[in-house]
């Protein structure tokens, strides 16, 4: 009987990784031919490479008789050390494939444009620090757009506001943060609200609004809010991005409802009002497909976001 340890020592000597995956093939179908299919080598070339590692070995590793595969003594004793050398030997291809993404490769991320603005600059630029050969693709657009981009391939990580327009079972979603909406006008002018230094939704009306484009989170968190206290908003420019809207209110054309963290960014030539409570709130997610696990380097980007 050949021992184990005899084995391992013919191993780190010459013995092939190539062979011990044909052995294992072998060892697990019983069956040389249906093994050459598995590991698509032609039958011939895979018996000739089992025996020159019972050669190598000094033992026979199979039993070969009609219709019936064994395994003797020493082919038990290699096969899960066999096994084990196969699954160390891809963890470490992983592993080092997960390190060269680290250093290069890219990160496909999808976000509203506000959270452009408010959220991600400082954590991009974090990321970009530790990992500066990894290009970052960045997409803005609205939660409809971002979750049918995430649905078929084209991102790896997308920033959402919940809930979704259209929930889909096939995305991932982990909650991220619960952000205030203000109002912002220009220093200029009247101070919304009569004076007062909160607003309430209800005091909206009458005011103009400077309104983003159709399909932007905000226009409809905005607008649904208005017709929730009974009135529809009054619009003195709309379909604009959101520089577009800070603009145009910084030039007072009217108001605007931004989230607090964009309103912060955006300098100076804004007053920034806060709504009375409840006030109005909106929740950004963290989104990826649920059947593929994003690439290593959108993982440690995820990890950022999440522990910022």
């Amino acid at each position: 009987m050949v021992r184990l340890v005899s084995i391992a020592g013919a191993y780190h000597g010459w013995m092939q990784f190539q062979q011990l995956q044909y052995f294992v093939a072998v060892a697990e179908t019983r069956h040389f031919t249906r093994a050459a299919e598995l590991v698509h080598v032609a039958q011939p070339s895979l018996s000739q490479q089992i025996r020159a590692l019972e050669r190598e070995l000094g033992a026979d590793l199979f039993l070969r008789a009609r219709g019936n595969i064994t395994l003797t003594d020493a082919g038990e004793a290699l096969l899960p050390l066999a096994r084990r050398i196969l699954a160390d030997t891809e963890t470490a291809r992983y592993e080092v494939q997960e390190l060269v993404q680290l250093r290069s490769g890219r990160v496909r991320l999808g976000a509203t444009p506000s959270l452009c603005t408010g959220l991600l600059p400082d954590v991009l630029r974090a990321f970009h620090d530790r990992y500066p050969g990894i290009r970052l693709l960045i997409e803005e657009g609205g939660s409809h757009d971002l979750v049918r981009e995430l649905a078929r391939g084209a991102l790896d990580l997308a920033l959402v506001v919940l809930p979704l327009p259209t929930p889909s079972p096939a995305l991932t979603t982990v909650e991220l943060l619960r952000e205030d909406l203000v109002v912002v006008s220009s220093p200029e002018a009247p101070r919304p609200g009569h004076g007062r230094r909160t607003v309430r939704v209800a005091d909206l009306e009458g005011e103009r609004l400077v309104m983003f484009r159709h399909g932007y989170d905000l226009r409809e968190l905005t607008v649904a809010a208005c017709r929730a206290e009974g009135f529809e908003p009054d619009f003195a420019v709309e379909g604009g991005e959101m520089d577009a809207v800070l603009g145009f209110v910084r030039a007072g054309l009217g108001v605007a409802v931004v989230p607090r963290m964009v309103a912060a960014r955006s300098g100076r030539g804004l007053r920034v009002t806060p709504l009375a409570r409840p006030g109005l709130h909106r929740t950004i997610a963290l989104a990826h497909r649920s059947d593929v696990a994003p690439p290593r380097a959108a993982r440690e980007l995820q990890r950022m976001l999440l522990e910022r």
